[in-house]
């Protein structure tokens, strides 16, 4: 395409030979080599340039599209570079992150192929493709590299009955393993099946801390590609049953044994109980507990981590809400119906979203059917924190920072040797003991929603139908904005109402990625633009961005999460967003713009950009003006104009459209067949939203949507109500408790067991102070005269 487009400008010149010939010059060396994301002269080499319709002529050839976009961390996936051509005589070289390369390959249509790296982190990371064996590297993109655990089921071999595969050589598990793949996933007639291992070396928490992935032998070869493969294990050789750690790879047998970074597949990393040494096998129990006690004495002289961890909510709805700090975990979710292999009893877990600052560390908080926290000290199942966090943290690459291997390393193999593969559980709980809620605090909850209403993190509720772009919330003390886009609503027979709706919303906190989250053209879709980058959720629901993390599992829901623990719920509702902003504790009286300042005062909600308080809340005129003060810049939009509609209403033209005015209250014609089917619609608290935004729009499918908003954020409001926890109460010495239950209006019956005598309180209850009520129970051993026995009898 450059090749034509230079022989074109070769003919304009000879037919205009008058041209300026610096501006020749310059048309022949406008090329997106080495310039990609730029915005030049005459033609931009940006990501907008193809709706824009301004592209560099060979944008596509060196700003490179990819499908598919993302594999495992583990590395082997083939994907090919999309409308880019290659010679057949091109040796293509592809590097990940500027310094690790993989060999490549043009295929027989001229698209170039690259097989993904074995990579020590999660997220997206730079690609570069050269042609000539790695002297250039001129085309760029991104691969989007995935955690094991979050790689959808199709795209891992998959291991058969695996509660066998994690006890295998305990008492009464053996027999033939068997896996299963798709063979799609790997382009050979036969495969090796080949035994990899991971281990972590050095010193923990010095420079010599190393994360070390190996290949270790192969268990078949020249095995038929027909997605199936059992064996029988035996004891791996002493070099090899050290590694307790590890996958089986699945990959061309035309590849040398252990050859690295070739098209392959992977099943999830787990336990490799199946190889361990001979005295396994002999006594598993006893192997385990002589590994449990190491463990146990290695954290003696690790740093503790536990006083950095956020706490536990108390309840599994305050855990589900609290969307910007805890998330599900994969492995425990109602949602699924999952096993909840890890955590007997718990019908739901969630895992802290930020990793603890200093040490990388985790928190996972798992619930009962009742949606009581289970404890360790109560059951098995409990809650249990992390050393290392199972996502991996920035910067990831070195332990504990390494996404799943480091968590597998310092806190499931140690359950295996101490729970599972033996009865030593007191060993592990005391170093990963269950985190209690006592100073958990919820989030306050900020909605907008509908044409657009607002109900501030205070409790302050109002309607602004500016047209325009405005500052939804801003806080100097974690560098956080949050900006929301509005449009005019279109009725349903196509005219325009004199009303808005919320149809994008932009956000960043510090220096972290831009995530804007809009309306699509049909508006029946929700877009996510990454650094005004169009992102798809086609392949992962779950995205690790810079300084920020994005959750889609449908096209209709997307959730950002931000360190500071701030959460950005955004729904699409009937072709508007309603948005739900959750702030923590730490953000208390440093808030400002749409949302208010959360103070717990709901008298200074409405100050205006340069600091008016809005003396009558009530007064439509004066909280409009309000909105307004509220207006962006450009120069400080987080905005993407990537169409003429775009920068021409909204760029080009005032932040705050003043000619647009708005209908401030709801109209209320006897006429209206409207009013009837609003009344029966339209009932209960928050009626005055579904009823101005049902006659405003003549659109009982609009007012709904704004019934099921205002109805969720109050749901919301209720899960993330304070809960007093007078946190867990042990039994006493040589006797019982019936509860595990520890919140307000709990109540725990304690008992002695045979041959002693209690003192204190049978009953004690959770009081509204945080305290349990009674005396301190314990239990003494029976007199020794039946006489004075019989005496307290009757005297209890």
């Amino acid at each position: 395409k450059l090749d034509l487009y230079r022989i074109l400008i070769l003919l304009i010149v000879m037919k205009a030979p008058h041209w300026d010939f610096p501006f020749i010059c310059h048309l022949w060396f406008l090329s997106c080599e080495g310039r990609c994301g730029d915005k030049l002269e005459s033609c931009s080499c940006h990501a907008t340039c193809a709706s824009l319709r301004n592209c560099c002529v060979d944008y596509t050839e060196y700003c490179i599209d990819i499908t598919p976009y993302s594999g495992t961390i583990f590395g082997g996936t083939d994907f090919v570079v999309l409308n880019a051509h290659f010679n057949q005589s091109s040796q293509i070289i592809c590097r990940f992150n500027y310094d690790i390369h993989t060999v490549g390959y043009v295929d027989a249509d001229s698209r170039c192929h690259c097989i993904s790296p074995l990579l020590y982190e999660s997220g997206w990371v730079p690609l570069q493709i050269s042609t000539d064996n790695g002297t250039n590297f001129s085309r760029r993109g991104t691969w989007l590299s995935v955690h094991p655990g979050k790689l959808d089921p199709s795209l891992k071999a998959t291991i058969i009955n695996s509660t066998q595969w994690q006890y295998y050589g305990t008492p009464n598990v053996g027999g033939k393993l068997r896996m299963t793949w798709n063979t799609s996933q790997v382009g050979a007639q036969k495969v090796n099946i080949e035994v990899w291992g991971y281990m972590e070396k050095g010193d923990p928490y010095s420079d010599s801390w190393q994360g070390n992935w190996e290949y270790l032998y192969s268990i078949g070869r020249d095995i038929p590609n027909n997605g199936d493969f059992s064996f029988l294990p035996k004891p791996a050789e002493k070099t090899f049953s050290d590694w307790e750690l590890g996958c089986l790879r699945v990959s061309s047998s035309s590849h040398p044994d252990g050859a690295w970074n070739v098209h392959a597949v992977w099943t999830e990393d787990h336990v490799l109980a199946w190889h361990l040494e001979e005295n396994f096998r002999l006594d598993s129990a006893a192997w385990a507990l002589n590994k449990c006690i190491a463990w146990d004495q290695l954290e003696e002289k690790l740093p503790d981590f536990l006083t950095e961890i956020i706490d536990c909510p108390c309840t599994l709805a305050q855990a589900r809400a609290d969307t910007g700090r805890f998330h599900t975990d994969y492995g425990c979710d109602i949602e699924k119906e999952s096993v909840c292999t890890y955590h007997p009893g718990s019908v739901h877990c969630v895992r802290a979203i930020q990793a603890s600052p200093n040490y990388a560390a985790g928190q996972q908080c798992c619930y009962d059917h009742t949606g009581a926290q289970v404890l360790t000290d109560d059951s098995i199942g409990g809650s249990t924190p992390d050393r290392a966090h199972d996502w991996g943290s920035p910067p990831f690459l070195k332990p504990p920072r390494v996404p799943g291997f480091s968590h597998w390393i310092y806190d499931v193999l140690s359950f295996y040797y101490c729970c599972l593969w033996s009865d030593n559980c007191h060993y592990y709980f005391k170093r990963r003991p269950s985190s209690d809620c006592r100073t958990y605090q919820a989030p306050k909850a900020g909605v907008v929603f509908g044409d657009p209403h607002f109900i501030t993190f205070d409790g302050v509720s109002y309607s602004f139908n500016g047209k325009g772009e405005y500052t939804i919330m801003v806080s100097e003390s974690n560098e956080l904005i949050i900006q929301g886009r509005t449009e005019p609503v279109i009725s349903t027979n196509g005219t325009t109402v004199k009303a808005t709706k919320l149809s994008a919303v932009a956000m960043r906190e510090g220096t972290s990625d831009i995530i804007e989250v809009r309306l699509s053209k049909s508006q029946d879709q929700l877009q996510v633009l990454w650094n005004q980058m169009l992102l798809t959720f086609s392949e992962q629901s779950w995205m690790d961005l810079k300084g920020v993390f994005v959750f889609s599992p449908a096209t209709t829901n997307v959730t950002v999460m931000f360190p500071s623990g701030v959460g950005i719920e955004l729904r699409l509702r009937v072709g508007t967003i309603s948005t739900t902003v959750l702030l923590p504790e730490a953000l208390k009286g440093s808030t400002s713009g749409l949302l208010g300042k959360m103070n717990d005062d709901p008298k200074d909600d409405l100050v205006t950009s340069d600091g008016h308080t809005v003396s009558d809340q009530d007064n439509a005129e004066e909280v409009f003006k309000f909105g307004a003060s509220w207006s962006i810049a450009n120069e400080s939009t987080l905005f993407t104009y990537d169409s003429e509609h775009l920068l021409n209403t909204y760029f080009h033209a005032p932040k705050h459209d003043a000619s647009f005015r708005p209908v401030f209250s709801i109209p209320e014609d006897p006429h209206d067949p409207f009013v009837v089917q609003a009344s029966e619609l339209c009932s209960g608290k928050g009626s005055q939203y579904c009823r101005y935004d049902t006659l405003i729009t003549h659109s009982l499918e609009m007012g709904n949507a704004t019934k099921v908003s205002f109805l969720e954020h109050m749901s919301v409001m209720e899960d993330l109500k304070p809960v007093v926890s007078c946190g867990w109460l042990a039994p006493p010495t040589n006797g019982k408790k019936e509860g595990t239950r520890y919140t307000l209006g709990a109540v725990l019956v304690l008992s002695c067991d045979s041959g002693y005598l209690l003192s204190g309180s049978k009953k004690r209850t959770c009081q509204e102070t945080g305290q349990w009520s009674g005396e301190i129970t314990t239990c003494k051993a029976g007199m020794e005269y039946p006489y004075d026995f019989m005496l307290l009898v009757l005297l209890e």
